[in-house]
Parts: C-alpha cells; structure tokens; sequence
C-alpha cells in the first residue's frame, strides 16, 4: 500500500496556559496542505517489522515504526516494511512527522481490516503526538487541549492560492519555540470567531503567539512575512512553531 501524506498548516496559534503535566493548552485551525507530500509504502514481510528509509528521514522510523507498534500491541499484526521517502522540511512547522505516524496508523487499519473507525484512530494517533489526530481526518478541524481535541470546522479556501516558504537553514525547535512563551488565557475574540470573519479582516485580527519569540530570534522569518505582503498576500503568517511560512494570495 502506498500513501502519500500531505502537510498542515495552521491558522491561528493561541497558547493559552501551561498544565501541570507540562504541556500546553492551545486552540488552532488545522489546514490540510498540499505544498508537500512525502511517500509511504507499507507491505508485509518476513521476519521482523522494519523501516526502510535514507539516512536523512531516519529520525522517522520513531514515529511510523511507534505507529506500527501501538496497533501491533492491541491486535498482533503480521510483519512489514516501512518504506519512507521524506520530502517535507523538518523542523518547518508543518507536521510532516505527524501525518507519516497518521498515514502509517491508516494504511494498516485498512491494510489488515481493522475495526477502527477515524475517531478510535484518532484516539491512537494522539498518543504518538499532539498533531497527529489531526491527519486521521485530514480536513479542516479546529484543534484545543494539546491540539488533539478536535471539532470539525466549516472553512472554504478555494478562492485563495495558498504559498508555503520554508528559509533555507533555519530550522526551528517546537521545545525551545514553547521556552519563549507567555501563555494568555484571556483573548478579545475566539480564535473560532476570527476565522468567521473575512479572510481580508484576518491579518490584524488573526495571530500565532509563536511569532514574537520565534521572530525575535530568527529575524530573517519576520523579513518573509513582510515580503508575502509585499507581494500581495491578503494573510500571511507561520505555521506552528515554524520556521515555514505562507500566504494567502486572491486566485
């Protein structure tokens, strides 16, 4: 079976407070993306489990191959192959670890007719990571808890090309981006109401906390925002905890 996952980005990014179990509370809009796909293959074999991937994606077997493991462990899945061709950026804020360990989670419930429908899937899938429930589903889901509490969300972007911008060697930790937050519980609007409002009305209304510390850091990321308006983006903004950023541009 071959899959090809897709990437996220998000619109709007509020952290909202720490928990005691150290993570954070957020709300974000999940967007499935097409920017990037990177390419899976799952087959059964003989022997052991293994993945099968070059020396730049290995870092990956964590997830596909963890995936694998927490269905094995409920059901005893035959032996396979994970084959993975890496082709969205690490460290862009885009998910694409993610949505491997998801796709994984997906091609082997229908590789071996398991009785999982999306949302036992989903339950799963957040144990590998706070995003990947969101790829179970892969459609626009507003996302609150780690980010693996998830409600459907009416968006229509069909009217809007989309630009992802991912800078060349810069490469951001999601642990050392969340060290430099100042959680606000407390916002003006929902992030849910913002995103009912018109795309035209998103950029001084819609915001991913992440920015100021990430911006402050790296600032040739603020220099690529700026130059997605520049060039016409209606709403720019980074995805996740960067360092990817996009625009949204009138077709």
């Amino acid at each position: 079976m071959i899959l090809y996952p897709n990437c996220k980005l998000n619109l709007g990014l509020h952290v909202l407070r720490r928990r005691a179990d150290g993570y954070h509370d957020l709300e974000t809009l999940f967007v499935p993306c097409e920017a990037y796909r990177d390419r899976l293959e799952i087959v059964p074999c003989e022997g052991e489990a293994r993945f099968v991937g070059s020396p730049e994606v290995t870092w990956t077997d964590d997830l596909t191959m963890q995936a694998y493991r927490l269905l094995d462990a409920e059901f005893g899945l035959p032996p396979v192959e994970i084959r993975l061709e890496k082709r969205t950026p690490v460290g862009a804020g885009l998910g694409g670890g993610s949505a491997d360990a998801a796709f994984a989670l997906r091609a082997l419930r229908d590789l071996f007719s398991l009785p999982l429908d999306d949302a036992a899937l989903a339950a799963r899938a957040a144990r590998l990571g706070s995003d990947c429930a969101f790829f179970i589903y892969n459609r626009p889901m507003l996302g609150t808890g780690r980010g693996e509490i998830l409600e459907p969300f009416d968006l229509d972007l069909s009217a809007w090309r989309i630009e992802v911008v991912v800078p060349a060697g810069i490469s951001v930790s999601t642990a050392a981006a969340y060290r430099g937050i100042v959680p606000r519980d407390h916002r003006p609007y929902a992030l849910s109401t913002i995103l009912r409002r018109p795309v035209a009305e998103w950029k001084d209304l819609l915001v991913n906390d992440f920015e100021a510390t990430v911006f402050a850091a790296y600032p040739a990321l603020a220099a690529l925002k700026q130059d997605l308006y520049d060039r016409g983006a209606v709403y720019a903004a980074m995805s996740g905890s960067g360092s990817a950023l996009f625009g949204l541009f009138e077709k």
